[in-house]
């Protein structure tokens, strides 16, 4: 078997630790300028998104990725078949022939590194030093423990404390839309559960009204102090209504990342049945708390109105969807964009935000979500509102958007389907002209 990595000359870390043939500081040394990597080089973390994005390593103090870095987790080969790693690899804009530098466990890193041999990589190196004794900074997601992975939770509900966890009490809370059935079948234990229906009502499946958002935090026993951890069988709904929380004013909500799926994924107990809350408690503050997480319709006509150089509305809506093929729903009729509104992507149709998914069903890494936005002039340092048809879509990228430490950030609640509802809003179809 041809061997799979060149063996550099060993270096000696610390007089204390191993010798490793190729350490973060020898990186660092050659390849690291002010903080960022040299394009001469490529440096694959093949460690899960939660880590890459910042939690700490077993043991480990502290987290984050290795500067420049690019996530591809050594697990999504078992969902990958030949012609979706190459798609991949594209998507990361990785160069068969650069030199390659890969860091996560030994046996994953080498399961990675069979597949990128495979797809043509010649020049790959192993960091088999620990990434906690790097001494460069790591990069971490500013907000990154609010996406929180299944074990932490697990760690939470049976009582682990884990690093980052709840200071004070906490809520789980499975949301989707409609009656509990598949609830009722297996959820994660000690979970609640929220239909959708109960924080947003028709016509235009705008949320509900403050009064009805105080009165459902309070039957789910939920303070301003609460850390509220969500999950969704399609983690949009639960992105929505951790938007609606953080309108409202709770302070910590935490999104599992990959939802439901990364529970099964990880081979988690479930529970049967209703489990229900038993203790309603005042809110503490007046709601809405953080009204600027939530825009209305005349705030996103002035939003259009301002320099597109340093605000954006964005369509967080399929392509066909934004140029007006199709509306998306089956109950809004009107097709085509707000005018002036900027395409961010979202998936293959109005059930999905895929092109901000890992294979897995995490967050994509920020470097890959500033990719998707890089032509469309969307950055964190403008005021950004991002809608969708009625809300879903717009509140699972507002809250990456969020975890990357964005600030001036908001849903536009009525989305396509208010915009649509009037026809003398200005609307467009078609290819961009404008």
């Amino acid at each position: 078997m041809p061997k799979l990595f060149k063996i550099l000359a060993p270096v000696i870390v610390m007089a204390s630790m191993q010798a490793y043939a190729l350490t973060f500081d020898n990186i660092s040394a050659q390849y690291i300028t002010d903080g960022q990597l040299s394009d001469k080089v490529q440096v694959i973390d093949c460690r899960s998104s939660n880590q890459y994005n910042g939690w700490p390593d077993e043991n480990a103090t502290r987290g984050g990725h290795f500067a420049g870095a690019v996530n591809i987790d050594s697990q999504w080969l078992t969902l990958l078949d030949d012609a979706q790693m190459q798609q991949l690899i594209t998507s990361k804009q990785l160069q068969k022939d650069k030199a390659t530098f890969l860091y996560c466990a030994d046996n994953d890193r080498k399961s990675l590194s069979i597949a990128l041999q495979k797809q043509g990589f010649k020049k790959l190196d192993a960091i088999e030093q620990p990434l906690s004794q790097a001494t460069e900074k790591l990069v971490a997601l500013p907000n990154f423990k609010h996406l929180v992975s299944a074990q932490w939770i697990n760690n939470v509900i049976n009582g682990k404390k884990p690093l980052y966890g709840p200071e004070k009490e906490y809520k789980l809370i499975e949301v989707q839309w409609g009656p509990a059935l598949k609830y009722l079948a297996a959820h994660i234990p000690g979970a609640l559960y929220l239909n959708t229906n109960d924080i947003e009502a028709e016509p235009w499946w705008n949320r509900v009204s403050d009064e009805k958002i105080a009165e459902l935090l309070k039957n789910l026993g939920i303070r301003y102090d609460t850390t509220v951890i969500l999950y969704g069988r399609n983690n949009m709904a639960a992105a929505r209504a951790a938007n609606i929380m953080m309108y409202a004013g709770v302070d910590d909500v935490r999104l599992l990342n990959g939802g439901w799926r990364a529970w099964v994924d990880a081979g988690l107990a479930t529970e049967p049945f209703m489990n229900s809350n038993t203790e309603q408690v005042e809110f503490g503050k007046k709601i809405p708390a953080n009204p600027h997480y939530i825009i209305d319709l005349p705030q996103a006509k002035a939003l259009l109105a301002k320099d597109p150089n340093q605000h954006s509305l964005v369509s967080i809506r399929s392509w066909d969807e934004y140029t007006g093929k199709t509306s998306g729903y089956d109950y809004i009729k009107p097709k085509g964009r707000i005018a002036g509104s900027k395409w961010g992507h979202a998936g293959t149709d109005s059930n999905n935000v895929a092109d901000f998914s890992n294979p897995d069903g995490t967050m994509k890494s920020p470097r890959d979500i500033k990719q998707l936005w890089q032509n469309w002039n969307i950055n964190q340092e403008q005021e950004v509102a991002f809608y969708c048809g009625t809300g879903w879509r717009g509140s699972e990228v507002f809250f990456y958007t969020y975890v990357m430490g964005w600030k001036n950030i908001s849903v536009f609640d009525g989305g396509w389907f208010e915009w649509s509802g009037d026809k003398n809003n200005p609307t467009k179809t078609g290819e961009i002209t404008d």
